[in-house]
């Protein structure tokens, strides 16, 4: 494992004792937070930035009257708390994700999109991984501008030491496996490091539900199947063999009956014109999908083998207080798994994916 700084875990010992890694946890950014990282020009407006959110969040307002948020401890962890979690869990690495700015899709303007891609990676660099060998980064990408999107990619992952870079699963007006994406897929490639399409609380036409739940239920796994299947069609993973892509936030109950589907419509290409098949991505290690609490895991195992999950705790999301012994404790003590497939996702796969 690479190390960062000095910081070993609880009880003094190397926190690389445990064999635990989570693949997904958060920050919580705060407008406040991030303009001071932003250009000058921007500082020096900052009352009149702070006065509307930095990113747009549609949908938020639909979940305030269902939400009590007294019974969720609702705070912003800094590191010291990020790194007391890690010690409760006895967890190696936390790899850290942001909350709020992964709405970055919805921004319009391309100027702005690169600002605040580059602002945030600069706080999480200087508040989180700087501070504790254990935090590891994923860098925002602003889309919106392709050759930025590169240049930003190449400076988090070389220069500040990010594992990759996220794509967003919703706001964007062309799907991620268009052609104009891809010099951020190769770019990828070439410095192998991975890609996570991660998903969000925003979804298209969800103002069509009346109900936070409904949307909730819905958002995060439908803007991941049309990803997945507008990449693996595009036949962009034909050509990069280094390229590993992660799906998160939206469990993996949904895999198999999307993969089965793919494949057979993959079937009416001709030979020479189609795409490769996701089956046989999955064998490569290209292909990764965060596991949750679904009933189907093990079918899911059944299906797509144990070398593609990828174990989260999704702190400090939902809530707050969540302790992480439990949450490491009620994973291992699923029976429906085998303790290969156990150990697999929760430190071989994960180290795989982010080439820890």
């Amino acid at each position: 494992m690479k190390s960062r700084t000095k910081h070993k875990g609880a009880a003094g010992k190397p926190a690389s004792s445990s064999h635990i890694i989570d693949s997904d946890g958060h920050v919580r950014e705060t407008d406040e937070q991030i303009i001071e990282y932003m250009s000058a020009g921007y500082r020096t407006r900052r009352e009149a930035m702070l006065y509307f959110p930095l990113v747009p969040h549609h949908g938020w307002h639909r979940s305030i009257p269902a939400n009590d948020f007294r019974h969720q401890d609702f705070r912003v962890p800094d590191w010291h708390e990020w790194a007391s979690k890690l010690d409760e869990g006895n967890i190696e690495l936390t790899v850290l994700y942001p909350t709020r700015f992964m709405h970055i899709g919805q921004i319009g303007n391309p100027a702005y999109a690169v600002e605040l891609c580059r602002a945030y990676n600069n706080y999480l660099h200087d508040q989180f991984l700087t501070q504790d060998r254990r935090f590891r980064g994923m860098a925002l990408l602003p889309l919106q501008d392709v050759p930025a999107a590169v240049k930003e990619l190449r400076r988090a992952v070389q220069k500040q030491g990010m594992v990759g870079g996220i794509l967003p699963a919703e706001g964007l007006p062309l799907p991620l496996g268009h052609r104009q994406y891809h010099p951020v897929f190769r770019e990828a490639d070439r410095l192998g490091c991975a890609l996570s399409v991660h998903s969000c609380t925003s979804l298209r036409d969800n103002d069509r539900f009346l109900q936070p739940n409904e949307v909730a239920a819905l958002a995060h796994v439908i803007p991941q199947m049309r990803q997945f299947t507008n990449i693996l069609f595009s036949g962009l993973m034909n050509r990069l063999k280094r390229l590993r892509l992660g799906f998160l936030e939206a469990g993996c109950g949904w895999v198999p009956y999307l993969i089965s589907k793919i494949e057979e419509r993959l079937e009416r290409v001709p030979p020479n014109e189609r795409p490769v098949l996701p089956s046989r991505l999955l064998a490569q290690k290209q292909l990764f999908f965060q596991c949750g609490e679904e009933m189907t895991t093990r079918r899911d195992v059944e299906l797509l083998g144990d070398d593609c999950l990828l174990w989260a705790s999704d702190f400090p999301h939902e809530a707050t207080r969540t302790d992480m012994r439990v949450l490491v404790k009620e994973f291992f003590d699923r029976k429906d798994l085998a303790r290969q497939a156990k150990r697999k996702i929760l430190y071989d796969n994960p180290k795989q994916f982010y080439a820890l």
